[in-house]
């Protein structure tokens, strides 16, 4: 099992439109505690903006959550004027397999982002779109999630000191 992301970065908003391109990415599927929204559902600095960049740029967007709150999903996807997906059960294929026929390009060609190993990571790398962990917006977390936050860390500093070593050679 692959645990570990394609690509790690501090805040959704730091994917560009460069970087997806460079990647072939022309949909991503967008995570959404602690990823678009942070405990108190409040948006990331300047996810509007950044959003509206990559729709500009032609890439599809879609919103796949494990969560079954119905407003916090039409809050964000009316906000950002994007279809959602709830109750993914990620890290299971279902979701994305439902993600990936919405957005109408092959896994190859989409990318996943949210801010958890065990549900966004795995789940994307399971169905080979390309996985992108930010780090979570908000300390606060759901109790569900709170327990595995240590675990991921440790996942997190292998796969930085992984990449560091490509980088020497």
């Amino acid at each position: 099992m692959d645990i570990y992301p394609k690509f790690y970065c501090d805040r959704i908003t730091d994917i560009n439109v460069d970087f997806l391109r460079e990647n072939n990415i022309k949909a991503l599927i967008l995570d959404v505690d602690n990823t678009l929204l942070d405990t108190d559902k409040r948006m990331v600095d300047g996810l509007e903006k950044w959003h509206e960049e990559i729709i500009n740029a032609g890439i599809k967007t879609l919103i796949l959550s494990n969560s079954n709150k119905k407003k916090k999903l039409e809050f964000i996807s009316e906000k950002l004027g994007i279809e959602y997906i709830g109750f993914a059960t990620k890290p299971l294929k279902r979701g994305f397999i439902k993600a990936k026929e919405k957005l109408g390009f092959p896994y190859e060609e989409i990318a996943a982002i949210g801010d958890q190993i065990f549900t966004d990571v795995i789940g994307a790398n399971r169905c080979n779109i390309f996985s992108i962990l930010v780090k979570p917006i908000d300390e606060n977390d759901l109790l569900i999630t709170k327990w595995k936050r240590p675990i991921e860390q440790k996942i997190i500093d292998k796969y930085l000191e992984i990449e560091k070593s490509k980088d020497k050679e």
